[in-house]
């Protein structure tokens, strides 16, 4: 069985120069930290990170990182997630190596709310920013990764605990 946690990015501000350099406000901060330290609390131990290079995910994703005691540095940055849709972040998946069993996946709206979706064959009534998915899946391997083929063990977001 493989985990997937897919997480939106914290809440971000407007930036003057674009979209892709939008910063996290101290809400998004905050949030992050929450939600990091609440999937500490949990045991989550990641072995494989991956993040949209878009500045308000990435940071996000190091926030997380550094509570859960994964290297910053080994986080994979990938465009496809700032740019592509559901079926290509799956695909992408796919490419995992099988030796990974816990990934986390840092993204956008609405992509990350149509891969929850997709991978658990429901409908969600949207991830929150800084919103947490965990997803078990059940495959030996990531190449094996299918429409349908993971469960959503549960959806948590900030505003639950404020």
């Amino acid at each position: 069985m493989k985990t997937l946690y897919i997480v939106r990015h914290a809440k971000a501000g407007s930036s003057h120069s674009g979209d892709f350099d939008r910063m996290l406000n101290e809400a998004g901060r905050k949030a992050a930290y929450l939600m990091g330290e609440l999937l500490d609390e949990r045991g989550v131990v990641p072995d494989y990170v991956l993040a949209s290079p878009a500045n308000r995910a990435l940071t996000t994703a190091e926030i997380f990182c550094k509570i859960l005691g994964f290297p910053v540095e080994h986080i994979e940055q990938r465009m496809e997630i700032y740019e592509g849709g559901a079926q290509r972040l799956l695909s992408m998946l796919q490419q995992v190596g099988a030796n990974h069993s816990t990934v986390l996946l840092f993204g956008h709206n609405p992509t990350v709310t149509f891969l929850v979706d997709l991978l658990a064959g429901s409908a969600h009534e949207g991830i929150a920013t800084c919103g947490v998915a965990r997803l078990e899946c059940e495959c030996d391997s990531w190449s094996e990764l299918r429409a349908g083929s993971c469960k959503l063990v549960w959806y948590d977001y900030p505003k639950k605990y404020q």
